[in-house]
C-alpha cells in the first residue's frame, strides 16, 4: 500500500476513534437537553459533508475520497455540541460551513490548517450573533417542540432559557456562591448542573482516546493542571467576589470536551512533546482569564485560537531547548 494511502488509512481510523469516545459525551448532553442535540448534530454533519464535497468538486478530487478521512464529521461533532441546543437551524449550517471554509479549505484542506476549524466556526458565530450564541435552554424539549424551536424560532420564555453557571458567577455582585449553588436552578453539586455529568462522560472518552494513543498526554494534562492551579491560587472561598473553586472550573463548561477532544486536534496543535504541553498550559490560563475578567462565560474556543497562533513560537522554544540538552 502506498504510504499516502496508508496515512489516510490512519487518519481515518483516528477519526473514527474519536467519535466513538465521543458517544458518552453526546449521550450526556442528549439526556441533559434532549432532542436540540441531535438536531444540532444533524445539521452539522449534513453541511460539513455538503461543504467537502462541493470543495472536491471545485478542486475536481474524488468526493468519496474526501469525505473518506472523516476529519469534517470530527469537526461537526465539536461544532454541534458546542453550540446551544435548540439554536436557529441556520447558526448551525453558518458555523459548520464557515469553520470548514475559513478555517480549513481556505488553507488546502486536511492536514494544512493553522486554525482548529471547528473553534474558528463557533468564533465567528459568537461574533455574529452574540445574542443567540448565549441563549442556553434550561431544560429539553420534546421532538416536535425540538423542530419548530429549531426552525421555527420564537422568543423562549425565562422560566426555559437561562444563564450557565459559568455566566451566572462571573455577574454576581452580591450572593456568596453557596447561596449560588442553592438558589441558583444552573448550578449542580461542584459545577454547572447536568453539566458536571456531561464533563465526566467527555472525560471518559478522553481517557479511552489516551488509552489508544490517539494523542499523548501532554496537551490535556497541561490545559486541566494549570486551569487547576490558577483557579486554585485565585480562589478566596465562597464570598460574592470568588470566581469559583477548582473543581468548579473542570466540571462546568467545555473542559473535558477542551481538554481531550480540542487542544489535542494534531494538525492546528503543536507537534513536538514540550510545545504541547506549553500548548495545554497556555490554553487552560487564557480558558480561567477569559471566564473570570472576560465578555464571555466560556473561553475555550478563544483560548485555543490563541494559542494556534503561537503554535510556531512554541516549536521554535522546544527545539532549542531540546538543541541545548544534547549539546
Amino acid at each position: 500500500m502506498p504510504p499516502l494511502e496508508a496515512a489516510d488509512d490512519r487518519l481515518q481510523q483516528a477519526m473514527n476513534t474519536v467519535l466513538l469516545a465521543a458517544l458518552p459525551g453526546l449521550l450526556a448532553l442528549f439526556w441533559l437537553y434532549g432532542w436540540g442535540v441531535l438536531i444540532n448534530l444533524l445539521l452539522a454533519v449534513v453541511s460539513a459533508l455538503l461543504v467537502e464535497a462541493s470543495v472536491a468538486r471545485l478542486r475536481r478530487q474524488a468526493v468519496q475520497t474526501a469525505l473518506r478521512d472523516g476529519s469534517a464529521l470530527v469537526s461537526a461533532m465539536l461544532l454541534a455540541v458546542a453550540l446551544p441546543a435548540y439554536c436557529p437551524w441556520w447558526l448551525t449550517v453558518t458555523a459548520t460551513v464557515s469553520g470548514l471554509l475559513f478555517g480549513k479549505h481556505l488553507y488546502g484542506g486536511v492536514g494544512k490548517n493553522p486554525f482548529n476549524p471547528a473553534m474558528l466556526g463557533f468564533v465567528l458565530s459568537m461574533a455574529l450573533f452574540p445574542h443567540v450564541m448565549t441563549h442556553w435552554p434550561g431544560h429539553g424539549l420534546d421532538f416536535l417542540s425540538a423542530l419548530q424551536q429549531v426552525f421555527n424560532p420564537a422568543p423562549a420564555p425565562d422560566a426555559w432559557a437561562q444563564a450557565t453557571a459559568l455566566d451566572s458567577l462571573r455577574i454576581n455582585k452580591s450572593l456568596t456562591v453557596d447561596e449560588l449553588f442553592a438558589s441558583n436552578p444552573a448550578f449542580g453539586r461542584f459545577g454547572g448542573r447536568g453539566v458536571e455529568w456531561v464533563n465526566l462522560a467527555f472525560l471518559l472518552g478522553g481517557l479511552l482516546l489516551l488509552q489508544r494513543r490517539i494523542f499523548s498526554w501532554h496537551a490535556p494534562v497541561g490545559m486541566l493542571a494549570s486551569l487547576f492551579v490558577i483557579s486554585l491560587l485565585c480562589w478566596n472561598g465562597s464570598g460574592s467576589d470568588s470566581h469559583g473553586s477548582p473543581l468548579f472550573h473542570l466540571l462546568s463548561g467545555a473542559t473535558m470536551l477542551g481538554a481531550f477532544f480540542i487542544v489535542t486536534e494534531p494538525v492546528s496543535g503543536a507537534k513536538s512533546a514540550l510545545a504541547r504541553l506549553l500548548f495545554g498550559i497556555g490554553v487552560g490560563l487564557l480558558t480561567y482569564l477569559i471566564r473570570t475578567w472576560g465578555g464571555y462565560p466560556d473561553g475555550v474556543a478563544f483560548a485555543v485560537l490563541l494559542m494556534n497562533l503561537l503554535v510556531p513560537t512554541l516549536e521554535r522554544f522546544a527545539a532549542s531547548r531540546q538543541s541545548k540538552a544534547t549539546a
